[in-house]
């Protein structure tokens, strides 16, 4: 009996509260299914070795089972947010941003690398996103400032006073906001894919996209709450995702209103990322739908309406830009020559560099991880 309560410990080498119950009580094997059942219930991070190989949280587990990636949530500003960490406590934090649609795990590769060069990573599932808390109250709980009280909460509850930050798409997008409305708490900024864009006046974001592309541009197509969820539903998760994270047109993304393909359409994936990858993600959204992420889209108007002290305002925060030549977002109307001819230097003074990647699309931190990671420790470095 002591040897099989021995092998029991071990089997949750990420729980110590389960351990301890395990070996003080669990004196037969139904007891044990019953407990193993109720812990799977209670943590998805520290309680995922419960749960099969095949389970989207074991596969959190296996990451941790190095020591590596850790999980825990935090309450800040409202919400509950599920955050993933590795590197040493005590050493300074970078803030790793993800976008859409995506979760922490899309910074698997860098926070590895970042933990190795002495960094504490620090990523989060965004409002909406993953295993943290979707907010009732619609799209106007997904403005920009939302989501910074978010950020800020978040590096308050890590005990520091500034934190390095690394963002992508949509996460680029707050961080930008981050560094506009908050640049003391940032030491510096590296931004993928997106980036900055001045608020202007004259035009909301979303008309001024539809009235250059129309209706079916994909974050027109996104406004009407409920529509473009039916039109996941009807392809079903897994090929959703794999039309996003494979989409290389160097062109606006165009959803048609007639649909977006057929669900037997067939998606091969590039070799940056596994089918084991698309299931993890796959699970993610299962789980929380896609409502949260889409809402960031919806409420764009809304933090037009509420930034406009921000008009002309610049971010005053050492950054570096890197984007994939055949991203999509470097082929918007007038986004080459701003990035390349002085404009986003006008807006963001202290910018140091801009790198654009050879035939590398929008994911760019999953197709190019190795360089990527070199990019951002060679450039908060600097900082230290």
């Amino acid at each position: 009996e002591h040897d099989s309560k021995a092998h029991l410990a071990r089997q949750y080498p990420c729980a110590p509260l389960a351990r301890a119950l395990i070996v003080r009580f669990v004196p037969s094997r139904p007891a044990n299914s019953m407990i193993k059942a109720c812990l799977s219930e209670l943590c998805a991070s520290c309680c995922s070795c419960v749960l099969p190989p095949s389970s989207p949280r074991a596969a959190d587990q296996e990451m941790a089972s190095d020591g590596a990636i850790t999980h825990r949530s935090v309450d800040v500003n409202g919400v509950r947010l599920h955050v993933a960490e590795a590197g040493p406590a005590g050493a300074p934090a970078a803030l790793l941003l993800h976008g859409f649609p995506e979760v922490w795990y899309t910074w698997r590769h860098q926070m590895r690398a970042l933990a190795a060069a002495g960094y504490r990573a620090v990523a989060p599932d965004m409002r909406g996103y993953g295993g943290s808390d979707a907010p009732p109250g619609g799209p106007d709980q997904y403005t920009a400032l939302h989501v910074v009280g978010d950020l800020v909460a978040l590096i308050d509850s890590l005990g520091e006073k500034q934190v390095f930050v690394v963002a992508h798409d949509w996460g680029a997008m707050i961080a930008w906001s981050l560094c506009l409305f908050r640049p003391d708490r940032v030491k510096a900024l590296v931004a993928l894919s997106v980036p900055f864009s001045p608020r202007s006046p004259a035009r909301k974001p979303v008309d001024g996209l539809k009235a250059l592309y129309g209706d079916e541009y994909y974050i027109c197509r996104i406004q009407e709450p409920g529509a473009i969820e039916a039109e996941f539903a009807r392809l079903g998760t897994e090929l959703v995702l794999r039309k996003f994270f494979t989409y290389r047109t160097p062109g606006p993304l165009f959803i048609p209103k007639s649909g977006w393909g057929s669900p037997d359409d067939e998606v091969p994936l590039p070799s940056w990322i596994t089918e084991e990858d698309i299931k993890y993600y796959a699970a993610q959204f299962d789980k929380s739908g896609f409502t949260g992420g889409l809402n960031y889209y919806r409420a764009l108007n809304k933090t037009w309406e509420l930034t406009s002290p921000w008009t002309g305002a610049e971010i005053k925060v050492p950054t570096k830009f890197i984007v994939g030549d055949v991203d999509l977002s470097y082929h918007v109307a007038g986004a080459h020559d701003f990035i390349n001819k002085g404009g986003l230097k006008k807006f963001v003074p202290l910018l140091d560099d801009v790198v654009v990647m050879k035939d590398v699309g929008h994911f760019i931190n999953e197709e190019k991880p190795e360089e990527i990671s070199a990019h951002i420790i060679s450039f908060i470095k600097k900082f230290d």
